[in-house]
């Protein structure tokens, strides 16, 4: 059988390298000196995906733009924080790759009423919404058609998104003077390089990624990823493949929080992945390191190629993606459970409505 999310995964490397130079034209196009200089606060929201890749660009937005940064998921961000942003200086770019999600176009408008300049990152420009938004960055980058048609849990479209909002980081401190034009240039070879360590992040970690899913195939409990600063959006990531490729409880936690909580939890083996950018979280990674050898979880450090730490979401997901869908191919599990027992893909799924759910001015 075809391991069809594996196939989507290979091709990410050349995805990293095909969009680095239009994207980062579409954000020069959009950020100018006079729209970057403008902005006092920035707000990145999405659901799901889009959510984790807002998280992992809030970083980005600070090292490199030089802008304040708050990434929030859509319903925390539409129905509570849009109410109370700044008068001025408040730019807000919403994340849906379908550009349909119902709670993120909702975030945009409210935010647009209130006076904040609005932007989307969507796939086109004709998607509900680009509509409801002052500025539109497009990022086509459609999965890979297989011969069975069968839906694969995302990642093209996550790496799209994460692109697009790292050219626009870069861009803005190019333009509010946070980076000289050659820093930025530097910076955009340096994303572009991503795809090199994607490509050896693959050639290191699948084979280890097989064996994994191979030794822990009759595994039944959690699975848990940690990350910390930008990896913490990886870690939510990577839970959400784990759930749609194979339906297993997964969990994505913070670093330090999963000592508060994760630390207490009752079954000693719980497979945990890691995932360290080696840089600022280093040191808390490798005390949690010793917490977890001490009460004897099952560390997973799959490996990868080194990477920026700005940049760490691109390289540090393809591990356990990897893990997910070797697991999927192994358990015969179909990704998202085949859409049964209630669930469906039609109007925005199903009965939870993601795409019709009603609106709030």
């Amino acid at each position: 059988m075809t391991n069809y999310f594996r196939e989507q995964i290979l091709t990410l490397p050349q995805l990293i390298a095909d969009v680095a130079e239009p994207f980062a034209a579409e954000a020069a196009r959009i950020f100018d000196a006079n729209v970057s200089r403008s902005i006092v606060r920035l707000y990145t929201l999405g659901c799901g995906d889009s959510y984790f890749a807002a998280l992992g660009s809030e970083l980005a937005f600070e090292m490199l733009g030089g802008v304040p940064t708050e990434a929030q998921n859509a319903m925390t961000f539409s129905r509570y924080a849009s109410d109370y942003l700044p008068a001025v200086g408040s730019h807000v770019i919403g994340v849906s790759v379908s550009g349909g999600v119902t709670r993120t176009i909702e975030g945009v408008t409210r935010a647009g009423k209130r006076g904040a300049h609005t932007y989307a990152i969507t796939s086109a420009e004709t998607t509900p919404i680009a509509k409801a938004v002052q500025h539109v960055l497009t990022t086509r980058a459609p999965d890979v058609p297989n011969d069975a048609g069968v839906q694969v849990p995302g990642a093209r479209s996550y790496f799209a998104s994460l692109m697009m909002l790292y050219v626009s980081a870069i861009r803005i401190g190019e333009m509010r003077g946070t980076l000289s034009s050659a820093d930025a240039q530097r910076w955009r070879t340096t994303l572009a390089a991503t795809a090199d360590a994607a490509t050896r992040t693959i050639d290191l970690a699948d084979a280890a990624a097989r064996a994994l899913a191979q030794d822990t195939r009759t595994h039944t409990g959690d699975f848990v990823f940690c990350g910390a600063g930008p990896n913490f959006g990886t870690a939510l990531f990577c839970a959400a493949k784990m759930l749609e490729a194979t339906g297993d409880a997964a969990i994505g936690q913070d670093i330090e929080e999963w000592a508060h909580l994760q630390y207490f939890a009752r079954f000693e083996a719980t497979p945990t992945f890691l995932i360290s950018a080696g840089e600022r979280d280093a040191s808390r990674a490798e005390e949690i390191r010793t917490a977890m050898h001490a009460i004897g979880r099952r560390i997973v450090e799959l490996p990868q190629a080194p990477c920026s730490e700005v940049f760490a979401p691109l390289i540090s997901a393809i591990p356990a993606m990897l893990f997910a869908a070797h697991r999927a191919e192994l358990l015969g599990e179909p990704y998202f459970r085949g859409f049964a027992g209630g669930r469906s893909i039609e109007h925005g799924g199903g009965i939870s409505r993601i795409r019709t759910s009603t609106m709030e001015a």
